[in-house]
């Protein structure tokens, strides 16, 4: 079981495997932390501690930091607690988060940081300094184009990019799913950028080789996962319809300075730490 980090762990040199960037073949590999979702708590407060643990057994050190686990785990009902804890926690908090990932040799380049219609406008802002204060470099941002709307001052305020990540839905014109639908939010901003997710955009009957081939330079980060067309389910990397390994060859190729993103959503045999490996493993095999 993946428990809290000791004070040495922290402290460590990290060498070897674990020394960022990580470019196997010209292509930068990382993971969304959100892959390791299954991790327990610390008790009474966040997961910190067992992602990075994580990262570290999988050899992985770029970091695509998902909120929830920096967060305090409220249920539904305590929204307003929430809220609380968003505005008031102190910034040093998140360089203490941040420096906590740096001295374990890993890099936080995103804050996977979401608002939708519930958030506060000064919710929204705070999420700008609490990203800066971690040391990522960007916003990701599962939103929808309404919200987006209201995050676009604040990005041009704090002149960060956010990149919004795209799902599978493309029956409600207000999510991101559709090429159009990122069109429009970087219309909004030109701090707006695509955090493309090529197996939900698969799912969706869109091709992901075409659309990096064509929007590159919008692109901030990949998500890698294998998901069958036609809203079909997720599986084990090369079972699904999703071109993975010719995704990684194009960036391989062209060497655009996209970072390509390791999130685990299939139903394993493994642990999360087990089925993370494997998909490091299958996108190293395909970039030999």
């Amino acid at each position: 079981m993946l428990s809290r980090l000791t004070r040495r762990e922290f402290g460590a040199v990290t060498i070897g495997a674990l020394a960022f960037p990580q470019i196997v073949k010209g292509v930068r590999l990382g993971a969304q932390s959100y892959s390791f979702r299954d991790l327990p708590r610390t008790p009474g407060g966040d997961a910190v501690d067992q992602v990075i643990r994580a990262f570290r057994e999988c050899e992985l050190v770029e970091c695509e930091l998902f909120a929830p686990q920096v967060e305090p785990a409220l249920g539904r009902d305590q929204r307003e607690d929430l809220r609380k804890w968003r505005l008031e926690t102190p910034l040093d908090h998140f360089r203490e988060v941040g420096d906590k990932f740096r001295r374990a040799g890993i890099e936080i380049y995103a804050y996977n940081y979401s608002p939708n219609t519930s958030f506060s406008d000064a919710e929204i802002d705070r999420g700008f300094e609490m990203t800066r204060a971690l040391g990522a470099q960007i916003i990701t941002a599962s939103t929808q184009l309404d919200t987006a709307k209201r995050i676009a001052p604040f990005a041009e305020k704090h002149k960060m990019i956010v990149a919004m990540h795209g799902h599978s839905n493309t029956s409600d014109p207000n999510e991101f799913a559709t090429s159009e639908s990122f069109a429009a939010a970087m219309k909004m901003s030109k701090y707006f950028k695509v955090n493309l997710d090529i197996g939900h955009f698969t799912a969706a009957n869109y091709d992901a080789i075409a659309y990096i081939e064509a929007h590159h330079a919008d692109i901030t980060n990949l998500h890698l996962k294998d998901r069958k067309k036609n809203q079909g389910d997720n599986l084990p990397w090369g079972q699904g319809d999703t071109p993975i390994k010719e995704t990684l060859q194009l960036l391989q190729r062209e060497k655009w300075p996209i970072r390509a993103y390791i999130e685990y959503e299939y139903k394993g045999q493994g642990t999360s730490v087990d089925e993370v490996k494997k998909c490091l493993a299958y996108a190293k095999a395909a970039l030999a």
